[in-house]
């Protein structure tokens, strides 16, 4: 591969034109496709197979108008209650929100509220109708009495007088007596009748009372008059409502605030993720543009390694966007097909630009420098680059979609770095000549060589000192043994809080305290109850019914079951199919949607399922947003173990082919866990407990982002190996070449730390860009990457790794002879690339690989 590279890197720099119109077009290409095609980003996280999922798919045959998007405004007057002013400016407000294309329907708080006040006066006074009924109809239940009486004496008078009768004036008496019998019979039957519409009558105001309280567990305008809450139901999925709409729902509610009334808006309505890039993000561009400017010492030269980043996002990040009109993705599948491009992407190119400086400043011809680096260092680079790749391909492992098309994103961007680094970079290599190299560096250069000293003999002496435990590698592996324990101890402290892990999805309470969706929050929970936050809906499978009473009578005796469950602040049935048979509730908990609380209502309500069901006939399944965050949450945490148990065995594999060490691999692995539970715990301590919250703006500490474990094993696994790859080969390398096993361990760090520091430092400054991202939920996947590679690189890498290293000696080395024969070499440094293809330069050049910087 290391003379394929080399030749491909030639080939680059002669025919730099072709290669530069190539990505040019290429980029046009993609461009154009993601103008055109692009659609809508989504925040809304689905698994298949889930009981969320599955009952929302049925809703759609059944009641397609129960899954169209929510949202909700708050309105508040800031002093007292909304004066009738006030009232009015909102009402007109709303009425103008409904008329919103793509609004389905908009509930008015008051409109609810005067509902509720006519409901329980129309029931007050149908109970006192039935009242004065009741007694008139008792007071005619007296008189038949009585009138029975009579004609029973009447009728006995006359049974004792019968035979003294005349048969005519007997027959005579009798039928009055009978006439007046079935007089009284029908008296009386009306009277039964009455009482059976009275009790008809009750048990309807009965209903309606049960009814109305069950309503009225959820409130839509505070007890004191000075809030409101107004829901819109949109006709699609909040992830399909469009910009426009958003805005136009915004502008409409916004007429209120004319009066001085508040509006607020939930997460959903405000929620812009067509933007994936802010300041902060360049605020770590800059960063990483300094590092290069300081390293590399020129503009022209620093500007590469940023160039091609920007080229390999652009067609990765826009290949992305353009399949978004055909492929539902999440808002964060772009940004961290983003993050990391830029990141490798910066560190790929600075590999090959490092490399080839190094050689230039021996005195090698310009062309075969640039074929030697893409052979050497781009070699490292592609191998480094393909386990990146790899790792986030194996997303795809768990089998969760939104998972797979976030791994594969990520990977194709990272792909299409490595293209861009072995090809592009090369080619503006051939277009920049010396210029690659400041003026400065060159006269030092050359007063160096006046001075009799070649490259060579300065970087043997330099190797000497390195041997001799100068420098970092020097102080780390000087008490290998204090180094490990005070190392690792260091880290299992940081990676306590990650015993506590929750996760969950973000809500409007994760927002910036200034954003409105978090007022809106706060609001409705300090009004209204933290569970009206987040409710949950409960789908029932109700049997035939003979009437409509019956079917209400069925409604409420579930609702009643569903306000029984611990954790329920109310339930109410919130509407019913044509046909009757499937049924809809709305239960709201006691806390909020991230709440420990409410993840137990959920399962407690579906644990409820089977006694319910044999109790009434009526089958329940909860779904809703707020259920389908804690069942995707639970499916990722299902899938971790798995997918970590991949990673770690794909990258013991991996290390083994590189380094051809039993050892070697265990030690990289190990440390990577160690990164990646202190990782965890860090952003457990800040984004879950709420430490330094003020620092990182966390207004609300609450569930770590559900699937930001999954993505820093992948991610930090293939960046972790990236950074073992560059510094422990220059260690094997140095092995090889004949010095001790110990000494090799400090010379080959100080090859290669150089670069990694300034590698680690860019991607690093890239990712914390993404701690203060306008994308809430990019946020923690930032911090998380931030530090971790912080962690990985200079504490894991650079420090623990050389004091094991060191601490083994050569045993770090062994391997059976049997796998040894069996083993292909990879030869990832390029080292045979010197011993086939002879470099022309103005200085010796034998030793051109022993001491290049290792990258």
């Amino acid at each position: 591969m290391a003379h394929l590279l080399y030749r491909l890197g030639k080939f680059a720099s002669r025919r730099r034109w072709w290669i530069v119109s190539a990505w040019l077009a290429i980029l046009l290409a993609v461009g154009g496709s993601a103008a055109a095609f692009s659609g809508t980003l989504s925040n809304n996280f689905t698994i298949p197979g889930t009981e969320s999922q599955r009952v929302l798919d049925e809703l759609r045959d059944t009641m397609p108008e129960a899954i169209g998007g929510m949202g909700t405004i708050v309105f508040t007057a800031p002093d007292a209650a909304m004066t009738d002013e006030q009232q009015a400016a909102v009402e007109d407000a709303l009425a103008d929100l409904e008329q919103v294309e793509g609004v389905e329907s908009v509930i008015n708080p008051f409109d609810i509220s005067r509902q509720l006040e006519e409901g329980q006066a129309g029931i007050d006074e149908g109970r006192a109708e039935i009242e004065q009924a009741t007694t008139e109809l008792e007071a005619g239940a007296v008189q038949a009495a009585a009138g029975q009486a009579d004609l029973d004496a009447q009728r006995a008078e006359f049974e004792q007088s019968r035979d003294l009768l005349p048969p005519e004036q007997a027959g005579a008496i009798e039928a009055q007596l009978e006439e007046g019998q079935a007089q009284l019979d029908a008296s009386l039957a009306e009277i039964e009748e009455g009482r059976g519409q009275l009790d008809e009558g009750l048990a309807e105001i009965d209903l309606a009372e049960r009814t109305l309280e069950a309503s009225a567990g959820i409130k839509f305008v505070s007890d004191d008059g000075s809030a409101a809450v107004a829901s819109v139901q949109f006709d699609s999925q909040i992830d399909a409502v469009t910009p426009e709409t958003r805005e136009a729902v915004q502008v409409a509610a916004d007429a209120a605030a004319e009066v001085g009334v508040e509006v607020n808006y939930s997460k959903e309505i405000v929620q812009d993720i067509s933007e994936i890039f802010g300041i902060a993000e360049i605020v770590g561009l800059l960063v990483a543009v300094i590092v290069l400017i300081v390293m590399l010492g020129t503009l022209v030269a620093a500007g590469l390694p940023l160039l091609m980043a920007i080229v390999g996002v652009g067609v990765g990040v826009g290949v992305t966007f353009a399949l978004t009109g055909v492929i539902s993705m999440s808002s964060i599948t772009p940004v961290l097909a983003l993050m990391l491009g830029l990141a490798v992407g910066i560190d790929y190119s600075l590999f090959i630009v490092n490399r080839h400086r190094t050689q230039l400043l021996r005195g090698m011809d310009l062309q075969e420098s640039i074929g030697r680096a893409t052979g050497t260092a781009g070699n490292a680079v592609l191998f480094a680059g393909i386990t990146v790749i790899i790792a986030l391909a194996a997303l795809a492992v768990p089998g969760l979609p939104f998972l797979t098309l976030l791994g594969m994103s990520a990977a194709g961007t990272v792909a299409v770095a490595v293209l861009v680094a072995l090809t592009l970079t090369p080619a503006l290599l051939g277009f920049m000549g010396r210029k690659v190299i400041s003026r400065r560096r060159w006269a030092k250069a050359e007063a160096e060589s006046d001075l009799n000293s070649s490259h060579e003999q300065l970087q043997l002496e330099a190797d000497k000192l390195a041997a001799s435990g100068r420098g970092w590698g020097g102080f780390a592996t000087r008490k290998p043994i204090l180094t490990l324990v005070a190392g690792v101890a260091a880290l299992a402290v940081i990676a306590l809080p990650a015993l506590e892990l929750r996760v969950g999805l973000p809500d409007g309470g994760s927002e910036p305290a200034d954003s409105t969706a978090f007022q809106a929050y706060e609001l409705a929970g300090e009004y209204f109850g933290e569970g009206t936050n987040g409710p949950l809906l409960v789908v029932a499978n109700l049997p035939a019914t003979d009437s409509d009473a019956e079917l209400s009578e069925l409604q409420l005796e579930v609702a009643d079951r569903l306000a029984a469950v611990d954790n329920t602040a109310a339930a109410v049935p919130a509407g019913v199919s044509d046909d009757g048979r499937t049924g809809i509730f709305q239960v709201i908990p006691t806390e909020g949607p991230a709440s420990e609380s409410t993840e137990e209502l959920v399962r407690e309500l579906r644990d409820s399922a089977p006694v319910i069901e044999s109790d009434t006939g009526v089958l329940i399944s909860v779904t809703g947003q707020t259920a389908a965050n804690i069942d995707v949450s639970e499916k990722l945490m299902e899938a971790m173990p798995l997918y970590l148990g991949i990673v770690v065995g794909l990258s013991l594999v991996l290390l083994l082919l590189v380094f051809r060490s039993i050892l070697v691999p265990l030690i990289a692995t190990a440390g990577f866990l160690l990164s990646l539970l202190a990782s965890f715990g860090a952003t457990v301590a800040i984004y879950q407990w709420g430490w330094f919250g003020d620092i990182f703006g966390v207004t609300n500490p609450g569930p770590i982002l559900s699937f930001l474990p999954i993505i820093l094993i992948g991610v930090l696994f293939g960046l972790a190996m990236d950074y073992q790859m560059f510094l422990v080969s220059g260690m094997r390398e140095a092995w090889v070449h004949g010095g001790s096993a110990k000494s090799a361990v400090r010379v080959g760090f100080s090859h290669g730390a150089r670069v990694v520091t300034a590698a680690a430092i860019i991607m690093v400054a890239v990712f914390a860009g993404f701690v203060f991202s306008h994308l809430t939920m990019v946020r923690p996947i930032g911090f998380g990457l931030a530090f971790g590679v912080l962690i990985d690189a200079f504490v894991v890498r650079m420090t623990l790794v050389p004091a094991a290293m060191y601490l083994l000696g050569k045993h770090a080395w062994w391997l059976p002879k049997w796998l040894d024969r069996i083993l292909p070499d990879v030869d990832v440094e390029g080292a045979k690339l010197a011993q086939s293809v002879p470099a022309t330069t103005t200085a010796a050049s034998d030793d051109v690989d022993q001491v290049t910087v290792k990258g």
